[in-house]
């Protein structure tokens, strides 16, 4: 069975900040993702609001037909903007001002407590809660501690590693922490610093069930269009899933 996708729309709203334009619409990107065959779509609301802002979240969960998954971090205003919209998911995230984009994932095993109280707050909401967690196990067994019902693995080191072995090695960790977390319970997804060329062999990974993708997709959207770019990117990893 092919894996899930959740397209993420934040930096086609990063493009129209750039000018404080009103365009181009995440929320029209979200309807032509969807048209292409996006199962999901997922946007961070960033405290800074950087791209993604309160307004396209509202009217998202008003106009997105398939499911809304909302990155936020874990912080008191999130969730009582989450407990205010009612997302279908919330991916917990860690967040600092100064970095380009999430360069890590959320300490489960350090931030214990605190983790554990967020998601009891946002499961009492009806909200399907996910961790966004390196691929450790250490942090695969803090998540399933902290009662989320789903882990996101970052795979942003796996992306970013240039030689063979590297990759290999990255991969195999991905490997170990999806199975950890199927062994617990956990549905799995993955993402970040995915693409056109290196999405492949994560979905061969039988216990990942969801992909969330944005930057890659946005980016070839520029080129080809929204809905071509969902297409492909759903084609390949239905491809790598075959591989199984």
């Amino acid at each position: 069975m092919a894996p899930r996708l959740g397209v993420n729309v934040d930096h086609v709203a990063t493009l129209r900040q750039v000018r404080r334009a009103t365009y181009p619409d995440p929320v029209a990107a979200a309807q032509l993702a969807e048209l292409g065959g996006a199962d999901q779509i997922t946007i961070h609301l960033r405290e800074d609001r950087r791209h993604i802002q309160d307004r396209d979240l509202r009217v998202l969960r008003q106009t997105v037909t398939t499911r809304l998954n909302l990155e936020m971090a874990a912080t008191a205003e999130m969730v009582k903007t989450a407990y205010e919209v009612k997302p279908d998911e919330c991916t917990l995230v860690p967040e600092r001002r100064e970095e380009l984009t999430t360069e890590g994932g959320l300490d489960a095993a350090g931030q214990r407590d605190h983790i554990r109280k967020i998601v009891k707050t946002l499961r009492d909401a009806d909200i399907l809660v996910s961790l966004f967690i390196d691929p450790d196990v250490d942090q695969v067994r803090a998540a399933h501690r902290a009662e989320a019902q789903v882990i996101e693995i970052h795979t942003g080191r796996y992306c970013d590693a240039r030689l063979p072995g590297d990759q290999r090695r990255e991969l195999a960790r991905i490997v170990d922490a999806a199975k950890a977390a199927a062994r617990l319970g956990l549905a799995v997804a993955a993402g970040h610093g995915l693409n056109y060329r290196n999405a492949a062999p994560v979905a061969a990974i039988a216990e990942i069930e969801e992909f969330n993708i944005g930057h890659a997709i946005v980016a070839r959207a520029v080129l080809v269009g929204m809905e071509r770019a969902v297409r492909e990117m759903k084609e390949l990893l239905a491809a790598g899933a075959a591989g199984r």
